[in-house]
């Protein structure tokens, strides 16, 4: 059968063009993997930030991971023997065995694609749609979702649509490439030089620490029942260095963050300094915050209210999830110049759950920068973003971390996407 791929810029209308197929073919033999799945959008309407760091606020009646499989997997047909057999051949494709016995919001980014993709292929729909795919995928799981999606063309007669944004990923098989939109030449650099010289020229504040280490760990372990996810770990971050960090999925990439900005209890349990100073001599969630800008697919997760796109930037001011507080005309000017910077201005008055995906990765990225962090983490900040928001936020990362006392710790499973200013580099294994 048939695969294709559906490519084009943020914000050209792809979501709107699956939508409307959609509402003609309208058959339950039409399964839609949405870009919002691989956040979980649609699995707990009960999700905040720290939720997945605070596993004993879980009902523990919730469903597990296997649970809600073997649910899905008995709804969609038949106990059949040709279905067992593919059935495992899916938990094995995805090493689904790892983490059958989670519950789902404690999953990471990578593994809730995993599930998302196999609880939909239990269904053996006649037309599969995924939005970007391979987003949150380790470079080993992409390679076999690709085989994966040949083997479903073939073997079970599946017609395949591919909604892409990265469209360096589009796998060399597909048989048609539809675009949406124009298809652009991206440049090497989009970030004007007078963009480039205003970002470098931004005043210093008075507030930062003079430190010499940002982060220092020593022999931190973190547990959550019987599995280890980060074991004996030291790790030193000095001030002005860029690290990538990177790992299969489940690793241990996002925990290891989560200890970092304070959203993680066991942080204090653990040998931790940020700053140079101590965790636990008595600063508070608050005093560390507030040096850090931070984006992440739990947080993009966490945002479900819909305020104008320059609200939800302002709240990276107050590092707030909401915006309990009206900021000043000087803030809301700052946070304005940060969206121009993104390329989204027009966007700033523009409720934030109307935006496409990538737009709504653009405008938590400027929340990200817009108070002038010491330390800078991007978990996946490039998820969803296409070739040319890709490069305009490489660009405005490299120039940014050019200023004085700037630290950054990067996440991305594409080692392309890292911006050529890294310094250090951070690799964790799965722990058995």
């Amino acid at each position: 059968m048939k695969i294709t791929a559906i490519a084009g810029r943020n914000g050209s209308g792809k979501t709107l063009y699956i939508d409307q197929l959609r509402k003609q073919l309208a058959s339950d033999k039409v399964r839609y993997i949405a870009f919002t799945d691989s956040y979980g959008v649609n699995v707990d309407g009960q999700y905040y930030l720290q939720l997945r760091w605070n596993q004993h606020d879980i009902d523990h009646e919730t469903p597990t991971v296997g649970d809600q499989l073997q649910r899905a997997y008995l709804l969609a047909g038949e106990d059949t023997e040709e279905r067992r057999a593919q059935r495992d051949q899916l938990y094995q494709l995805f090493h689904m065995d790892e983490f059958l016995d989670k519950y789902i919001i404690t999953l990471s980014s990578g593994e809730l694609r995993k599930f998302q993709l196999t609880k939909t292929l239990f269904a053996n729909p006649k037309l599969l749609i995924m939005d970007n795919p391979f987003i949150g995928l380790d470079a080993e799981t992409r390679d076999q979702l690709r085989d994966l999606l040949k083997l479903l063309a073939v073997e079970r007669d599946m017609e395949i649509m591919l909604v892409m944004s990265k469209t360096d990923d589009i796998p060399s098989f597909v048989d048609e490439v539809k675009w949406i939109g124009t298809q652009e030449t991206v440049p090497p650099h989009v970030l004007s030089p007078s963009q480039q010289e205003a970002i470098l020229s931004l005043p210093y504040t008075d507030n930062d620490y003079d430190c010499q280490h940002v982060i220092d760990m020593k022999n931190v372990c973190i547990r959550y029942g019987e599995r280890t996810i980060l074991k004996d770990l030291n790790w030193t971050v000095c001030n002005g260095e860029r690290w990538a960090l990177s790992g299969q999925n489940g690793s241990g990439k996002s925990t290891l963050l989560s200890l970092v900005c304070a959203d993680n209890p066991q942080s204090y349990a653990c040998d931790i300094t940020l700053f140079d100073r101590p965790r636990g001599s008595g600063e508070s969630i608050w005093d560390i915050k507030k040096h850090i800008g931070y984006v992440s697919p739990e947080m993009h997760r966490s945002y479900k209210r819909n305020l104008p796109a320059i609200r939800i930037v302002a709240s990276g001011l107050m590092d707030s999830i909401g915006l309990y507080a009206i900021p000043d005309p000087q803030d809301y000017d700052k946070c304005r110049w940060w969206l121009d910077i993104f390329g989204i201005g027009h966007l700033a008055d523009k409720p934030f759950l109307q935006l496409s995906s990538g737009e709504q990765r653009l405008v938590l990225l400027a929340r990200a920068f817009v108070k002038d962090p010491q330390l800078l983490i991007l978990d996946e900040p490039l998820h969803g973003l296409d070739l040319w928001n890709r490069r305009l936020t490489k660009d405005i990362i490299e120039t940014f971390c050019q200023r004085r006392g700037k630290t950054l710790i990067m996440v991305t499973h594409y080692q392309e996407e890292l911006p050529n200013i890294i310094t250090n580099q951070l690799f964790l294994k799965k722990q058995i």
